[in-house]
């Protein structure tokens, strides 16, 4: 079986996707730049490179071939245990390798693995669909020629300027004066008083002041408040009730883990959000975390789903 396609799908999520028994792909991220001799625009890349002392089982890969192609983890294991086997062999024979998309395998001369990695692909995603491009400098122009263009038009006529000053001394002193005249003298304010206009105003304006200085001399009246307190219902905090697992063929695993620390840690998590999660012991020595069990597959996957918004490197397990 071909496990190139699931090693590419983890590329794209994971900086790490280790192959059990052969070796890991790291991804290396570089920001976008710009090539000045060129003037070449080049996008957030991440490229794929090889460490052949990543050989141990994480269980990220044989998990997702696992739950992909609904195959007990141990069946997935086995599958990719003869890919790793038939590989070396064909490299061992001179055989060069090629992984779509992703890069070649061969031996050199003394005998020593190499990975030549495929520059044309990017696992970088937030990068789909942007290509580089080239912006070259603009040719021929010269700010010099727009400078002496502007040089050359017809200057403002001295006449048009000289009938301006002439408007402009007649009209300030003019003004001024206006300005002086009104501030000295009271020649712009208004000599009727509106309020004098109207008796009733005067008498209704002496009859609030009385009331309003009756109300400030007298004694202030203390209000006994004799209703009953009211006593505020206090609601009930709510309960959270815990997710049981049911007995069936299905089982989500969340992970997969070396320390038992690690996977208490998870457990708590997952109680934290309902769950009554276990732990077993995988044949490898590893510590599954099982989130929950189903009887079916369409109910397995549909909380599969849900359970990977928080724990990604969730899988199915076929129990036996």
């Amino acid at each position: 079986m071909d496990i190139t396609a699931f090693i590419r799908e983890l590329l794209f999520g994971h900086d790490c996707v280790i192959v059990p028994g052969f070796g890991g792909f790291i991804g290396n991220s570089s920001p976008s730049r710009i090539d000045n001799n060129s003037g070449t625009f080049y996008p957030p890349v991440k490229r794929i490179s090889f460490n052949r002392n990543l050989t141990h089982n994480d269980g990220l890969l044989v998990g997702r071939i696992s739950g992909s192609l609904e195959m007990t983890y141990s069946d997935s294991r086995n599958a990719v245990e003869k890919f790793v086997s038939d590989l070396r062999r064909r490299i061992e024979k001179g055989e060069k390798v090629v992984f779509d998309h992703i890069g070649s395998f061969y031996n050199n001369q003394e005998g020593s693995l190499q990975f030549e990695p495929d520059l044309n692909v990017n696992y970088y995603p937030d990068s789909y669909g942007l290509e580089s491009f080239q912006c070259l400098p603009v040719e021929g122009y010269d700010v010099r020629s727009r400078i002496i263009k502007h040089a050359d038009r017809d200057p403002v006529r001295q006449s048009a300027i000289r009938r301006n000053l002439w408007r402009a001394a007649v009209i300030i002193p003019l003004l001024s004066t206006l300005v002086f005249v009104s501030l000295k003298t009271d020649l712009l304010k208004s000599k009727v008083e509106t309020s004098s206009l109207n008796p009733l105003v005067n008498a209704e304006f002496e009859n609030n002041k009385k009331a309003i200085d009756a109300d400030l001399n007298a004694e202030p009246v203390i209000v006994e408040d004799s209703a009953a307190p009211v006593k505020e219902e206090i609601s009930s905090p709510e309960v959270i009730v815990p997710v049981r697992s049911e007995s069936g063929k299905y089982t989500i695993i969340t992970g997969s883990f070396r320390s038992e620390e690690n996977a208490e840690k998870q457990i708590e998590l997952l109680k934290a959000d309902g769950f009554i999660p276990e732990i077993s012991v995988a044949p490898n020595g590893f510590y599954r975390v099982n989130a929950l069990r189903c009887s079916d597959i369409t109910t397995a996957r549909v909380k599969k789903d849900s359970i990977s918004a928080k724990f990604p490197e969730s899988w199915i397990m076929v129990n036996k």
